[in-house]
């Protein structure tokens, strides 16, 4: 097993690929192990995570019969016993990955075949990506399937239905249709908001999250419709899928959390240092007192402006805490700031501010020099 202290893409190295070769094996004598863990684990070293899984999927294409529905058959056979809980597709479900890749990149002339293979692939890992270019070329076909699947035993296949539909998947094509229209997505969503599954209530969250992006009064009505009479689940739903727009400062998204207009005065808006380099740290420090006669819901976020690749600034809003305020009170929130590079995300030196928003409103900012980290 992969030691979880590495990066990840090093889970699709020559380890993997000989695992995948030996798992092959076993079902299928003829397929040719050596030839393939030779052609396949030398290209892996300078690629990137989604460049590794498609140059083994590729592999696969090379070294399977050429008959797609015959290597299907073939792949499906080493997939092993449904995993019972979510955690499992990112302990013990690795080796899935490139089957679904061999699925989206090879089979889009083979529909009743996928469908079937992911309907297995999800709930041993994920069919997330797999199935995308599927509802870009088909999208009524597949949209009559995820009718279907909305009702199917297995949470792991519910959950693609509302993660792959996603219009905004990170590390996804971005599906045009539904950005420009997603009213087929709500549908699904619509008998998914109450799943019993958690993990498939996040995902619905996040596809209207997304929504939320481009649609934001479609996602506004559904939203408000969902929290008439809702359970602490689907109350949680509206929540989290609320959250683009709550750090938009969207007055109706607020006003559906129980956030109004902020009575409060900022006592004290501190950061140390003034002066860090890329890879530094600052904290921030923000005192508030409530004005108001009645508690109130304090919606308190920081927003950060920097400089862009080209001067240009841009702006990142960040948590610091959703509280419940009583008449009077003081809250005071700490919160650590790193200018570290995260996730290939560079930090640009130059004059950065802080801004403390509450409920959508800024109350006031505090300037930073960033400056360029040691080399």
């Amino acid at each position: 097993m992969p030691r979880e202290s590495q990066p990840f893409k090093q889970h699709f190295g020559p380890d993997l690929v000989g695992d995948l070769a030996r798992r092959i094996g076993a079902v299928e004598p003829s397929f040719p192990q050596a030839a393939f863990v030779a052609a396949v684990a030398p290209q892996l070293e300078p690629l990137e995570l989604k460049a590794r899984v498609a140059v083994i999927a590729a592999g696969l294409c090379a070294h399977l019969p050429p008959d797609y529905p015959a290597a299907l058959e073939v792949l499906l056979a080493i997939l092993g016993p449904p995993l019972a809980e979510n955690e499992g597709m990112f302990s013990d479900g690795w080796h899935v990955m490139p089957l679904a890749a061999f699925v989206e990149h090879y089979g889009l002339d083979h529909v009743e075949e996928s469908l079937v293979a992911m309907h297995a692939i999800t709930q041993r890992h994920t069919a997330e990506y797999a199935i995308r270019p599927f509802l870009a070329r088909y999208p009524q076909r597949i949209l009559q399937t995820l009718q279907v699947w909305v009702n199917d035993p297995s949470f792991h296949v519910r959950r693609l239905v509302s993660e792959g539909t996603r219009p905004r998947l990170p590390w996804a094509a971005r599906l045009p249709q539904f950005i420009a229209d997603p009213t087929p997505v709500l549908g699904l969503l619509e008998h998914l908001k109450d799943d019993p599954s958690a993990y498939v209530r996040t995902s619905v969250a996040n596809n209207l999250n997304d929504i939320a992006r481009d649609h934001p009064d479609l996602a506004l009505a559904t939203l408000a419709r969902w929290r008439e009479g809702a359970s602490a689940e689907r109350a949680r739903v509206v929540r989290h899928a609320l959250r683009t727009l709550v750090k938009q400062g969207h007055p109706v998204a607020l006003e559906l959390l129980g956030a109004g207009a902020p009575q409060v005065t900022l006592e004290a808006l501190e950061l140390t240092p003034t002066r860090v380099a890329v890879g530094g740290a600052v904290t921030l420090s923000v005192t508030l007192r409530s004005t108001a006669p009645s508690p109130q819901l304090l919606v308190v976020d920081y927003v950060l402006r920097m400089p862009g690749a080209r001067g240009a600034s841009r702006a990142k809003v960040f948590k610091l805490r959703s509280q419940w305020l009583e008449p009077g009170a003081i809250l005071h929130v700490q919160k650590r700031h790193s200018f570290a590079p995260v996730g290939g995300r560079p930090v640009y030196p130059g004059a950065h501010a802080i801004a403390v928003q509450v409920n959508g409103v800024a109350l006031g900012a505090v300037a930073l020099e960033v400056e360029p980290g040691v080399t």
